[in-house]
């Protein structure tokens, strides 16, 4: 029993370092997707709205984003929706696992430069420089969201 109680002590100590995606912030290891930007240096601003539709999907207009390594961007980020949701940037693989952390802990709160929770009606923004090329990932990893179609893609091309 004590093992049992243990176990899920370190389980519980240990998740929030697991559910924020972000390892720069005490890992040593920079961010696949890029770093946080300073918004003087922003070169874009995308409007980004996070809602559910009548038919049941939870949405991001736009899902698919197309940016420039070295790139600055500022994301605009509205609630629209009745529900809170999340705006998450990351790689696909961080995306999943915060995803199944958060199933596990549905209220666990994080602060990290790469994600923003709104509450319904709420705006905000990230700024964040895009530092390496590929697809990364936009997420909302309220439990069932990304399931009912909140997620998208961040292509980053070379220079």
């Amino acid at each position: 029993m004590k093992a049992q109680i243990f176990g899920l002590l370190v389980a519980a100590l240990a998740t929030p370092a697991l559910a924020s995606g972000n390892h720069a912030g005490g890992h040593g290891e920079a961010m696949a997707v890029g770093e946080p930007g300073k918004k003087a240096n922003a070169t874009q601003t995308i409007q980004v709205t996070m809602k559910e539709t009548e038919d049941g999907k939870m949405i991001f207009t736009p899902s698919t984003f197309k940016v420039r390594k070295g790139q600055t961007v500022r994301f605009a980020i509205k609630n629209a929706g009745e529900l809170d949701h999340e705006f998450v940037l990351d790689q696909e693989d961080k995306i999943m696992e915060h995803k199944a952390v958060m199933e596990k802990f549905p209220e666990m709160e994080h602060d990290d430069p790469n994600a923003i929770r709104l509450a319904a009606g709420e705006s905000g923004e990230i700024i964040w420089k895009f530092t390496n090329d590929g697809t990364f990932k936009i997420a909302c990893l309220v439990p069932g969201h990304y399931d009912a179609g909140m997620h998208g893609d961040v292509t980053v091309a070379k220079k």
